[in-house]
């Protein structure tokens, strides 16, 4: 018998856009039976998360080290439509600006073609302190491959 390939639960890298699959539990709804607001920014911190550990931003050894951590510093975000119970979606996910100390993430949530929830996502980098600060290099590398364009295949 043979298997579907199925995506892998941190998603992955279709040229440089990162997709992340995920279903509508019951618990993300709300009494209408629709995915609850804040639900969504849930997901796409997910997909970011995972986007850059598979590109090899290791975020968690950086904070670990002492080295610095990174915080949203601006979003916006557009409901169009609403997700409900038992959706599959994708988050989409794709870098847009890079600078020293921040990078600019576009997301999208997807049901099938049908766009339900836009946002644009800036982090920046910082010290323990809180003070903003040069990313790795090797990190500004990352995201300028995927500004490009670059396929990505870890």
């Amino acid at each position: 018998m043979s298997l579907p390939t199925l995506m892998p639960a941190s998603g992955r890298f279709v040229a440089a856009v990162h997709h992340f699959p995920l279903r509508v539990y019951f618990e993300d709804t709300d009494l209408s039976g629709l995915v609850y607001h804040a639900n969504y920014l849930r997901y796409m911190e997910r997909a970011r998360s995972d986007m850059l550990r598979i590109a090899g931003i290791d975020q968690r050894g950086e904070h670990e080290g002492g080295h610095g951590v990174y915080a949203v510093a601006d979003l916006s975000i557009r409901y169009r439509r609403p997700a409900r119970l038992d959706d599959d979606l994708t988050v989409v996910s794709r870098v847009t600006e890079v600078k020293a100390a921040s990078c600019t993430i576009a997301q999208s949530v997807v049901r099938d073609d049908e766009e339900l929830t836009t946002a644009r996502i800036a982090v920046a980098w910082l010290t323990p302190q809180g003070r903003p600060q040069r990313q790795p290099k090797a990190w500004t590398d990352i995201y300028t491959r995927l500004l490009q364009g670059e396929d990505i295949h870890p």
